[in-house]
């Protein structure tokens, strides 16, 4: 597995990528990977390069390069500690709404042309995996893209039912993917009504889909970097998704 961070373009400009590769000679499936609110780090990195050894191509872009690079944007302290965790979010966080469905949506299908360009990527459709706001996300493209997405995986993602015309649950007519949804179950930002509501949404809109509750696990379980995290939740995620795109991926 290799991996290294390029320059890609987004709707407007360029931003950092990260690129995850797998060790295998010829071309691989890709899979578009869209981070939480704290961006590119190396927790991330490991992530991607893991779901490139399964043997796919892993493009994870810098969501925020509007505000700076992805280091300018990282935390510059450990996030494990309450204080700094505060700190960050109320910083990040006001930036981070600015990325609306309708704001982010070019730069979404930018980094997917980007994806299907890299070297090495099987031509055909491609996965995408989100996490927290970047399961929003890949609902997004997934909805503007329909014929290049095959396969959606969203793990621990808040905010999927609001009372704005914007709410993602609103939006899933037209997806062609499987959606793999994995919630938390001590999540504030989605709770059980919620769950049920985007359940509903998506049977109604005709989405192909599996959406589960990971019981006892907290927003942010599959970060190893954050006090969220919950080791059985985000294994428990690691397997769905590898066999999410064992089932949906060519190559």
């Amino acid at each position: 597995m290799t991996g290294e961070t390029i320059a890609i373009s987004a709707a407007d400009g360029e931003t950092e990528a990260y690129v995850a590769r797998p060790d295998s000679s010829g071309t691989s499936p890709g899979v578009l990977f869209l981070t939480d609110v704290i961006g590119l780090r190396p927790r991330i990195e490991a992530m991607a390069d893991r779901i490139a050894s399964w043997g796919y191509v892993v493009l994870v872009p810098h969501l925020f390069h509007r505000y700076g690079s992805a280091a300018e944007w990282a935390p510059t302290e450990d996030l494990l500690l309450p204080e700094a965790r505060t700190a960050f979010f109320r910083s990040a966080m006001p930036r981070a709404r600015t990325l609306t469905p309708d704001a982010v949506r070019p730069d979404l299908v930018a980094y997917l042309d980007a994806l299907q360009s890299l070297q090495g990527v099987t031509p055909g459709r491609v996965g995408v995996t989100g996490y927290c706001m970047g399961g929003r996300l890949a609902l997004n493209i997934a909805a503007a893209r329909p014929d290049d997405v095959a396969a959606v995986g969203m793990f621990h993602t808040g905010g999927l039912v609001t009372d704005d015309h914007d709410s993602p649950h609103l939006h899933l007519v037209g997806i062609d993917a499987f959606v793999l949804a994995i919630h938390a179950d001590k999540d504030s930002s989605l709770p059980a009504m919620a769950v049920a509501q985007f359940e509903h949404a998506l049977t109604g809109g005709g989405v192909a889909h599996s959406a589960t509750v990971y019981p006892g696990a907290p927003h942010g379980y599959t970060m190893s970097d954050l006090a969220a995290y919950h080791h059985e939740a985000c294994e428990h995620h690691f397997d769905e998704l590898k066999a999410l795109f064992r089932r949906t991926l060519s190559g």
